[in-house]
């Protein structure tokens, strides 16, 4: 008898443990349960809009959900529609992965103030994820402030800054095209707290900022060593110096170039938002950096901006019945077990680190886990979580549903973008309830 598995997630660390469990065994049945009708996570709603070669990842990913020992169950959410100790009964093993798809908290005086948005929330705002499709951002300012140096900042910074002619081969949703590109911003201020050694932009997300039409980055001479010192891996070394190379690059272009600037400051420490009917600044602290480690100085300065996006991390949300890792933000495993028969993955697993194919390794971990220590129990799997299902009203999503949501979306795309997003569920669902083809009013 197969041995039945759920995967609560059908982000990228669910479907490389989907295709893993298909490899690792002849028989298992694989059933992936997503809350929102679509699928691919943050392949769909976190990579920036105009990165669409990442997307790529997205075709596999269809062909693991199309195979014949896996279904898809859109638009069920864990805890609402459906119960993990329910799931725990439906299935052999049941694999979390939910990722961590809410905003560390900045945790500064003024952060909750109009004004100030978390990345998740902002990148899934222009992203055009359902849970954020009406945050409506007040962008009427001639300058942001971006706290964080990893990748998710700069690609916030990257879409405040590009023309709209840039963006138009992007899946940008329509209702944040429309509040940016009307937006006065001139200035992005791109906050590290440490120096520019540490930052964790990969090279190519960084050298794409000095080849903006209508920016220029700005980065002081100052702040940048003259050299990487520290002791670390090769590879580590190789890649600090060529953003290093990049920054220096930066630092000699001149700042009226063009109309908009991204401006790096680093080793600088948010203390305070400074508010009043709206954000009017950001207080800093200066900072030294010791042994990797941000430490103030005690010298204040302020930067005027009328929004604060935060970008330094991610949580999991609570789920009813998982134990949570309160210090990291994900649930509590020992190398991705939870419970018998239980198991964790990715973001869910270890935090907001690595990028897409990182999650692959836990993966093939997690499928291995499931051959040593389950054996099928004949219990029912999908076919009676359908039955719960249906007797709770609840209208899942498959992935054929899916693909027609996807066609609709794709026939509505203006002139060389490859869609128009739908926002809101309800549209998706209004989709499935048109006769097949019948494409999205603009």
């Amino acid at each position: 008898m197969p041995v039945q598995v759920a995967i609560v997630g059908a982000g990228p660390s669910g479907f490389y443990a989907a295709a893993a469990l298909l490899q690792a065994s002849d028989d298992a049945r694989i059933d992936l349960i997503e809350a929102l009708p679509t699928p691919f996570g943050l392949i769909r709603a976190g990579v920036a809009p105009d990165h669409q070669s990442t997307k790529g990842v997205m075709r596999a990913f269809a062909r693991t959900a199309q195979a014949p020992r896996v279904g898809f169950y859109g638009n069920v959410v864990l805890g609402r529609d459906v119960a993990l100790d329910e799931l725990r009964g439906l299935y052999d093993a049941v694999v979390l992965a939910t990722g961590a798809p809410r905003d560390r908290p900045l945790g500064i005086p003024g952060a909750d103030k109009p004004g100030v948005y978390g990345a998740a929330a902002f990148v899934g705002w222009y992203n055009g994820h359902p849970d954020f499709c009406d945050l409506d951002p007040d962008l009427n300012t001639r300058a942001v402030a971006v706290i964080g140096n990893g990748n998710v900042a700069i690609d916030v910074a990257r879409v405040l800054v590009k023309t709209p002619a840039e963006m138009a081969a992007s899946d940008l949703a329509q209702n944040a095209a429309a509040a940016i590109h009307a937006a006065p911003i001139e200035n992005v201020y791109l906050i590290g707290r440490r120096g520019p050694v540490e930052a964790k932009f990969t090279n190519k997300e960084l050298s794409e900022m000095g080849e903006l039409a209508d920016c220029v980055p700005v980065v002081d001479p100052a702040q940048l060593p003259a050299e990487v010192a520290g002791t670390m891996s090769d590879r580590d070394r190789r890649l600090r110096e060529k953003n290093l190379a990049t920054l220096r690059a930066f630092a000699r272009r001149q700042p009226d170039e063009k109309r908009k600037r991204v401006r790096f400051v680093f080793c600088a420490k948010p203390v305070e938002v400074l508010n009043g009917a709206r954000v009017r600044g950001l207080r800093l602290e200066r900072t030294h950096v010791d042994g990797g480690r941000a430490e103030g100085t005690g010298e204040i300065f302020d930067i005027p901006c009328g929004v604060v996006i935060s970008a330094i991390g991610y949580r999991m949300p609570p789920l009813a019945g998982v134990p949570v890792d309160e210090a990291g933000g994900i649930v509590a495993n020992q190398d991705g077990r939870v419970a018998p028969g239980l198991y964790a993955v990715g973001w869910a697993k270890r935090g907001p680190v690595g990028v897409i194919g990182t999650n692959k390794a836990d993966g093939d971990l997690v499928a291995r886990q499931i051959a040593e220590d389950i054996a099928p129990a004949g219990r029912p799997g999908g076919q009676a979580l359908e039955a719960l299902l249906r007797g709770r009203g609840v209208r899942w999503v498959t992935f054929a549903d899916w693909r027609r949501i996807e066609a609709a979306e794709v026939a509505a795309a203006p002139p060389g973008a490859p869609r128009r997003k739908l926002i809101r569920i309800k549209d998706m669902i209004e989709v499935l309830d048109r006769s097949p083809g019948t494409a999205i009013k603009s």
